[in-house]
């Protein structure tokens, strides 16, 4: 199963959205949100919920991608998030992840047995490439125990 097809099947908010995993790997995670009035706001683009729930998935994506191998001894946290919204979004929008961080970095705190602390970047932009929002996600790994 991949790691898309893996948090479509265990995050609510991910099915609800029809969120798709387009890419989930270490380096970076992209996932695109349909154009769906159901979810629009009161200008006809996705509702800033709806746009923050996609940031933040697609940073959940990365940080399984890169941390997935540390499962057994900690547990991936959302810290804290902050997004700016730059343009208004229209139509379909797909948000792009990036680590702020090596992941051996973080690594390596973990093994000194402390609680890490990373950003995960990510930017959102509508169909004609235009950034419409940008949004910082902090995690950690949580050791287990």
């Amino acid at each position: 199963m991949s790691i898309g097809e893996m948090l479509a099947a265990t995050v609510p908010m991910a099915r609800t959205l029809n969120l798709q995993f387009l890419e989930a790997g270490p380096e970076k995670a992209v996932v695109a949100l349909p154009d769906q009035g159901e979810f629009h706001n009161h200008v006809g683009g996705p509702h800033a919920g709806v746009i923050f729930t996609l940031g933040e998935s697609a940073s959940g994506a990365i940080v399984l991608a890169a941390f997935g191998d540390q499962l057994s001894r900690a547990v991936p946290l959302a810290v804290r998030a902050e997004i700016a919204y730059r343009k208004l979004a229209m139509g379909a929008v797909t948000a792009t992840a990036t680590l702020g961080r090596p992941a051996a970095e973080v690594v390596a705190q973990l093994d000194a047995g402390e609680r890490p602390e990373f950003p995960v970047v990510v930017e959102v932009r509508r169909a004609d490439g235009a950034v419409t929002g940008e949004m910082t996600v902090t995690w950690t790994l949580r050791p287990n125990g």
